[in-house]
């Protein structure tokens, strides 16, 4: 198969299929009929002569070659909306799509402002928001399907092939039900904190793991009662008595069925913007400007 003779659609259709695990769910985010996503996803495959992926009449699987054609299909594409985005940008209009992803709750910036800033001022780029746990968002960074990603990351450089800013250092405290024995505390320390059951986000969050080695460096072994996907799940398992909890200051303070206790021993959390640090996208390059006059850069 020759590179002319594959068709820009064609690996479009492949990723939406990939990443939505259906024919049927792919056509319609790329606005086709079915018939006609399965015609091409099938003549890539006979001009490719491999097999994508492997259909049952229950659900779509992608195969190892499909999974060896998606990194460098979504580098194709990218590479191709920067082409034109470019020449877009450098005749002074700002095109194109973004990807935004970020962690919840996200209090070292107000986005929904700089969003709506950034409406105003670049009414042609298409934004998309996600909310990821922060294994997946560095892993959606590199793998260009996000531009830009808000996560809370331990202190130090940024992880590999990526750049960024740093846009808080949150103190963290503990959270604990009204009333708690140690809701009258001055301070708490990690191994305290061990001694009570506890709740947290799950594994592969920013929290979790700056969490974890916070009682791993303290030498403090605790016990994860429950795991929940989102804050304001952790609030009403804490409030019900269910366990402890270790969150930023920022977030306890939007907690009002909890009381927050400071903490000794445990490192703040620091939140960034990470980009990949290959050039970013002129609709990227905008978006961080903007960012800039929104959020004045902490430091390390």
């Amino acid at each position: 198969m020759t590179i002319d003779r594959m068709e820009l659609r064609q690996l479009t259709y492949a990723i939406a299929v990939a990443e939505t695990g259906s024919f049927t769910r792919a056509a319609h985010r790329c606005f086709v009929v079915q018939s006609a996503l399965s015609e091409q996803i099938a003549r890539l495959e006979g001009e490719l002569g491999v097999r994508l992926f492997e259909r049952t009449s229950r659900r779509v699987r992608i195969t190892a070659a499909g999974e060896g054609f998606l990194g460098p299909a979504r580098e194709a594409l990218s590479a191709a909306q920067r082409a034109r985005d470019e020449a877009l940008a450098h005749a002074g209009e700002v095109r194109g799509n973004l990807v935004i992803g970020t962690i919840a709750p996200l209090t070292a910036v107000d986005l929904p402002d700089l969003l709506a800033d950034f409406r105003e001022r670049h009414p042609a780029v298409r934004v998309g928001l996600r909310a990821w746990l922060v294994r997946d968002l560095l892993s959606q960074l590199r793998e260009h399907a996000c531009d830009i990603a808000f996560v809370d990351t331990p202190p130090g450089p940024p992880p590999s092939g990526l750049t960024g800013r740093v846009l808080a250092r949150d103190d963290m405290v503990a959270i604990v039900p009204h009333g708690h024995r140690l809701a009258t505390a001055t301070d708490i320390a990690p191994a305290r904190l061990a001694a009570e059951d506890m709740v947290d986000m799950p594994q592969g969050s920013g929290i979790r793991q700056h969490n974890d080695a916070a009682f791993a460096a303290a030498g403090a072994a605790r016990t994860v009662a429950f795991e929940a996907d989102t804050m304001a799940l952790l609030e009403q398992l804490v409030t019900r008595g269910l366990g402890l909890g270790l969150v930023s200051a920022a977030t306890a303070a939007r907690m009002p069925g909890v009381t927050a206790v400071p903490t000794t021993g445990v490192p703040p959390r620091t939140v960034r913007a990470l980009w990949r640090a290959s050039a970013p996208s002129p609709a990227a390059r905008a978006f961080l400007q903007l960012l800039d006059e929104h959020a004045p850069e902490a430091r390390e």
